[in-house]
Parts: structure tokens; sequence; C-alpha cells
């Protein structure tokens, strides 16, 4: 008789809430491995301490606002606000995520496959990549809701089949993000721990947490306790800034009660090495759009400059 092997990360199972130390590394690469665009001996250490790294002013002024400009681009299209991948606020039509830009967009494809980011996270995860996920997180002016602290790798783990703790989130800052309007929160260190959550997951769960995660979410007590080790650290960077944070970084973000509204796209790069199984509990794979089943091909970097005549 074979006994199955016992899931390192299981959660939303009957046996509570807990934490328990991560067992993958956090960094694959070494660092005499880097290429000339990926990050530094210390730029590479800061991120294996904290689960995120901020390289603000990443992208030129130009290259921001053109692809501010396709953002929006997508968010007013009539067509694009039909599909299942817009997603709106609860209780509104305004828009809160666009998932699968980099299909929906020419000029965010190539943003996906830009070399100097897609450098950085085969850098830190020792392999080829390609986009598991990605979206436009769109906080308008006195409308933004918030994302409540969360793991993408607890719910990648559990609903998408994600093995390993090998995947990485780029967010690119398309606005500033302020202390006013809803910036990226995340908790130093939290990323060598993983939390376990309860409750049992409903089929089709992604229709309502893209909305607001009701499963998957961590119990507060654990939360305080990431919280009295690291801190909580907010985000705050001028338009054009980037931020590498890990899949099991604890991360969240205010809603936006200010004026000014706050665009971010966020690409997942997974290892070519770490591709998806069958979801947790037998439930359903989530959509493609939320999750890449189709292909695991390896990205093939592009060199900037694609962005020169877009918004023009």
């Amino acid at each position: 008789m074979i006994t199955p092997a016992r899931d390192r990360y299981a959660s939303r199972s009957d046996r509570g809430a807990a934490i328990v130390q991560r067992h993958d590394p956090v960094v694959y690469g070494r660092p005499d491995d880097a290429p000339a665009s990926g990050l530094d001996t210390t730029q590479l250490a800061s991120y294996e301490r904290d689960g995120f790294i901020m390289l603000k002013n990443f992208f030129s002024a130009q290259e921001t606002a053109a692809l501010l400009h396709e953002v929006q681009r997508l968010t007013v299209d009539p067509a694009i606000r039909r599909r299942e991948e817009a997603i709106t606020e609860r209780g509104s039509d305004a828009v809160r995520s666009v998932f699968m830009v980099h299909k929906l967009s020419k000029v965010l494809a190539r943003l996906s496959q830009d070399m100097r980011l897609v450098n950085i996270a085969r850098q830190i995860l020792g392999s080829d990549v390609y986009i598991h996920q990605s979206r436009a997180n769109i906080k308008p002016g006195f409308q933004g809701k918030e994302f409540y602290w969360h793991s993408d790798f607890e719910t990648w783990h559990v609903e998408d089949g994600m093995p390993a703790m090998r995947a990485l989130s780029c967010s690119v800052l398309l606005s500033d993000n302020t202390a006013s309007n809803g910036p990226l929160m995340v908790m130093p260190g939290s990323h060598t721990q993983f939390v376990s959550c309860v409750g049992e997951t409903p089929e089709e769960h992604y229709k309502a947490s893209l909305k607001k995660q009701e499963y998957g979410v961590p119990d507060t007590l654990s939360l305080k306790l990431l919280a009295d080790q690291g801190g909580v650290e907010t985000l705050m960077a001028p338009a054009g800034s980037v931020v590498f944070f890990d899949c099991n970084t604890m991360h969240g973000s205010n809603s936006n009660i200010s004026p000014s509204p706050r665009s971010n796209v966020f690409m997942v790069y997974n290892s070519v090495d770490n591709a998806l199984g069958s979801p947790k509990f037998g439930l359903t794979p989530r959509p493609e759009f939320i999750a890449t089943r189709e292909s695991f091909a390896a990205i093939k970097p592009v060199e900037p400059g694609y962005l020169r005549a877009v918004g023009k």
C-alpha cells in the first residue's frame, strides 16, 4: 500500500489554524548567476530576509505614462468591462481588477516579457518562468475597497494546486502610491512561515473571493504574531516603481477614501519547474484567466523600448 505524501502546507482542513515553518528556499538562484539587469548581492539578500524588495523609479516617466494609458483604456472599454476578467467593486460598477491583462493587451503582454523584470524573476526563482496570473488592480478615488491580509501561496496551493513556494509577484506602480490611497502593506519576514487557514472552500469560490475573500483568510491571532515579529511596512513610492514580493509574504491594502486613484499592474511569475497540479479537496480548477494551465512554456524576454510609441 502506498501512503500519500503529507501536504507540508495543508490548509482549510479540519486541523484548525496553525503556523508552520517554510520548507522551501526563498532565493533559488545564486548571486553569481545574476544577469546584468538582475538584483545585486545586497538587494538579493534583502529580498531573502524580508520577502520583498522595492525598486523606486524603475520605469521612466514616459514608460509609466504609456502603461497607465493602456490600463485606463482597458478599464473604460465596454467590451472589456463585459468580460469575466473584469471584476467590479461590491455594490458599484467601479472596476476593481482586470485579470489576464497579458492576454487582453499587447502592451501589457510585452510588459510581462520585459527583460528587466523577467531577469529578476528568473534570478530569484532559479529557473525559467511563465505567467501564472496577471491583473491590473485599480483603486478609484473614494471607491477603491481594501484587499484583506493574505498569503497568495495559500490560495494558489489550495485552489490551484501550486506545489511549492517557487513563485513571486511583481507589482508595477502606475500612479503614486501614497499613505492615503491604499498602498500595498506587507509584513516583513512573514514569508518564512505558512499560516494554515480554516474553513471548507466552496466550489467556484473565486466568484466571491475576487471581490472579497472570506476563505483562505488568516486568523487574527496568527496575523498578530507575524506583525509582532516583523512589523507592518507600507510601501509608498512614486509611479514607475516596482515591488517584487514572495508568494508567501503576508500582504494587503486599505481602502482608498482619498480623491487620488491608485493603479498597479501585477504579474505573477512562477517557475516552469513548479507547474500546477490538481487543486486540493477535489475542487474544480479555477478558470484560465485566474490560473494559467494551457501552457507552462517559458517566457521569451523582450528588450526595453516597446513602450515608446504607446499613448502618444
